[in-house]
């Protein structure tokens, strides 16, 4: 075999054995897996809610959702329900029966990751009196797991729009109840969470604050959902743009808050209408 010969079969082995190489297999199969997170239309969900305590129900089936950047009120008279289904869609109290979602996360279940969209105002929020309001406001900034840049940023931010740079290093228990309103409704909003639920945010404040609240919830509500009971009318006329009211645990109207009221009704007189006698929905 000549130089030549041997130099064209060291070729010729070499091309099958990139030829080899080269043979296409099949792709692996990719198995798409669903993961449980925030969805960019409905922000607060209620299905088939209801909560019983031996034979009396404090809820009943109640259903809802609201999407993001909706300002619904939550109506109702006093021992409706309003209280008890804030709580459960909060996952503060777990339902009986049903389920009750924030952004996605189902708050019996998956309470921390619901919780991360969330802010959530109750009715008498507990606060540590013996804290100001920053020293409050840091600790529940480190609970939540803040950096401290971020920390620093959002106290400022949420020290001016509650408007609390006056009391901001006063022991809570000596601040009067508006101020301590302002102090949780700044706790609610540190983390700037998607869903604001909100049980009677203006108790306590004077006309002033009142409108300050008002003007807040409106800058809100472009590109967050709020739900927030209140039984003042007025403050549904201008802050809110759907009603939802239940009755005896039940749901009574779910709509446009426009058309709550019939031809020459005030809100005052269409809530007493709905309120009166079972109307479900």
């Amino acid at each position: 075999m000549t130089e030549d010969d041997s130099i064209a079969q060291l070729l010729k082995n070499k091309s099958a054995d990139s030829d080899s190489q080269n043979i296409e297999l099949p792709a692996p199969q990719v198995v798409d897996e669903i993961e449980p997170g925030p969805t960019d239309e409905i922000m607060i969900e209620a299905h088939q809610l209801s909560k019983f305590y031996g034979e009396f129900a404090a809820t009943r089936n109640v259903n809802f959702q609201i999407k993001r950047g909706e300002v619904v009120a939550f109506l109702g008279p006093n021992g409706a329900g309003k209280s008890t289904t804030m709580k459960i869609l909060t996952g503060y109290l777990s339902p009986s029966e049903g389920i009750a979602s924030i952004a996605g996360y189902n708050m019996a279940g998956e309470r921390i990751a619901g919780s991360r969209h969330l802010g959530y105002l109750p009715e008498n929020g507990p606060l540590y009196l013996d804290m100001t309001p920053h020293s409050l406001l840091s600790f529940f900034a480190d609970a939540r797991g803040m950096s401290a840049r971020a920390r620093t940023d959002r106290i400022e931010a949420v020290v001016e729009l509650c408007d609390l740079s006056s009391v901001i290093y006063k022991a809570i228990g000596k601040l009067s109840k508006g101020y301590r309103q302002r102090v949780g409704m700044a706790q609610a909003l540190l983390h700037e969470p998607d869903v604001l639920i909100m049980d009677e945010p203006t108790a306590g404040l004077d006309p002033n604050q009142i409108q300050e609240v008002r003007n807040t919830m409106n800058r809100l509500g472009k590109d967050r959902t709020i739900l927030l009971s209140t039984h003042i009318m007025q403050e549904v006329e201008a802050m809110a743009n759907r009603v939802i009211m239940i009755n005896e645990g039940r749901l009574v109207y779910d709509g446009p808050m426009n058309e709550l009221a019939e031809d020459g009704e005030t809100l005052d007189e269409a809530f007493r209408r709905k309120t009166e006698f079972i109307d479900t929905i």
